[in-house]
């Protein structure tokens, strides 16, 4: 997210707009906030992992998203664009053009220099605020390390952390287990980046 926000909105009026935009927005209590584009390495593991959830759901009766789609948090107002979005049996819409999607099982964010402390904080706040919201993956861009915030039955979240190339992530709200050496093969961070240019 930016610092610097546009305009305020009333939530009609951002819908409008983010519709008629090029680039998405996120907004929170009027203010809206253009989302800063990523690099080559944040576009990849997004890619890989929403590709390799598509892969092991397919079967399953959950579906994947990118970032194109909004998830908008009721409880708190908060709309804004998670990396990959999985929903599990019949999704649910804030109105019937199924732009904002209201119940995710699984939230995914690709951490960044820039993003990574409000991922952490502030936007993990509004998250564990959506009702069927069981896990959230984040994935570092700096190292092979992904962390699983695993909601428990009493309410309280755990973190479960994943470190190298070496450790499997388990998502255990969709059953599915990720190794670490697929989410970043052909990277600079498995020594493979340029590797099918030798």
């Amino acid at each position: 997210m930016s610092a610097l926000p546009l305009p305020k909105m009333t939530e009609d009026e951002f819908i409008a707009f983010e519709i008629a935009s090029s680039e998405r927005h996120e907004f929170f209590k009027g203010e809206v906030f253009a989302m800063a584009g990523g690099t080559f390495i944040h576009s990849q593991l997004q890619v890989r992992i929403a590709s390799m959830l598509d892969s092991a759901l397919r079967n399953k009766a959950c579906r994947v998203a990118n970032s194109d789609l909004m998830v908008t948090v009721r409880a708190t107002g908060l709309k804004t664009y998670p990396d990959v979005s999985v929903v599990c049996g019949r999704p649910k819409f804030q109105d019937l053009r199924e732009l904002e999607l209201l119940n995710p099982i699984l939230l995914v964010e690709v951490l960044s220099e820039a993003t990574a402390a409000y991922d952490r904080g502030k936007k993990f706040w509004h998250y564990r605020q959506i009702e069927s919201l069981e896990e959230y993956l984040l994935v570092s861009t700096d190292e092979p390390l992904v962390e699983v915030y695993r909601r428990n039955a009493d309410g309280t979240w755990t973190l479960h952390g994943y470190d190298g190339l070496t450790a499997i992530a388990r998502l255990d709200s969709v059953d599915v287990s990720l190794p670490l050496s697929e989410i970043y093969a052909k990277t600079a961070l498995a020594g493979e980046a340029d590797a099918e240019l030798n």
